[in-house]
Parts: structure tokens; sequence; C-alpha cells
């Protein structure tokens, strides 16, 4: 099957590990070839603010078990970030970025980066928020405090 990108760039911290993440892969997988999973490191989440409940290496295995369970026959790589582009601002080969409405902007500092380093700019490619019950978006902070489970049902 020919997608529409060679090698596409999805990121984020992935905790706890929800349906709009798994619809955020699942669009990387539809319009790329290849897909680049950029992993917050737990340094990284701590320094933009966030605090996972769980460590890199345990959200690493909830994408990998999600991955080898949909993709086992796809081209993917999971690679831990230090900084908040990782490959995005240094692999030309990169074509686009997969995005939800949160991480939006950081697809315009992607591409700045990359052309600081003499890089083409990658397209930009927004999803939609995946919806809870109560029609409000499902988010690792809604989850945290309780008011929704990982599949976006009412608690």
């Amino acid at each position: 099957m020919e997608h529409k990108y060679r090698k596409v760039a999805i990121g984020g911290t992935f905790d706890p590990f929800h349906r709009g993440h798994r619809a955020l892969i699942d669009a990387a997988f539809s319009i790329g070839d290849e897909v680049l999973i950029g992993l917050s490191s737990d340094e990284l989440a701590q320094r933009m603010g966030k605090s996972p409940d769980r460590s890199f290496e345990e959200r690493a295995c909830d994408l990998l078990e999600y991955l080898e369970s949909k993709y086992r026959d796809r081209i993917y790589a999971i690679y831990k970030l230090e900084d908040p582009f990782g490959p995005l601002a240094q692999d030309p080969s990169i074509e686009a970025l997969v995005v939800s409405p949160e991480t939006e902007g950081r697809g315009s500092a992607a591409n700045a980066a990359r052309k600081s380093r003499g890089l083409s700019e990658v397209d930009v490619v927004r999803i939609d928020f995946v919806l809870a019950e109560d029609g409000e978006p499902i988010s690792s902070r809604r989850i945290r405090k309780g008011e929704i489970d990982k599949e976006g049902r009412m608690l």
C-alpha cells in the first residue's frame, strides 16, 4: 500500500496511554510508510511542565505493546526525546508531522528548527481531538483527575 508520505513523525509523553494517543498513531500510519515516534524522556517531560506517572521505560512498553499488536508488519521506530524535536529537527527524510489541536503549535516551531539547520519544512497534519462520552476531549489530565477512563468513558 502506498501512502502520501515516506516518513512521518509524531511525538508526546503518552502518559497515560489513551484512545487519543492511539488515534494519533493510527493517523500517522494511515499517511506514512514509516513512522517515527518521539517519546519524551522523563527529564524533558518535567522541563515541559508535565509529571508522568510512569517512567520512560514503562511508557515505551505501553507504546510498543500497541505498535506490535497493530503495526507489527510496518516500519516504525521509537526515539527517546531529550529535546522537543529529536530527529524531526535533524532528519531531512521526514516529510510530515502529525499533531493534535493541543500540539499544533509545535509544528511551526519544529519547522523553524528545521529551517535553521537548512532542512526543508515538513507538512503539519492535524487530527481532531478524540472526544469522551461528555463531548470534551480525552486528555491525560482528565484521566488523572478521575473524570474519565483511557477510553473516554465517564467515571
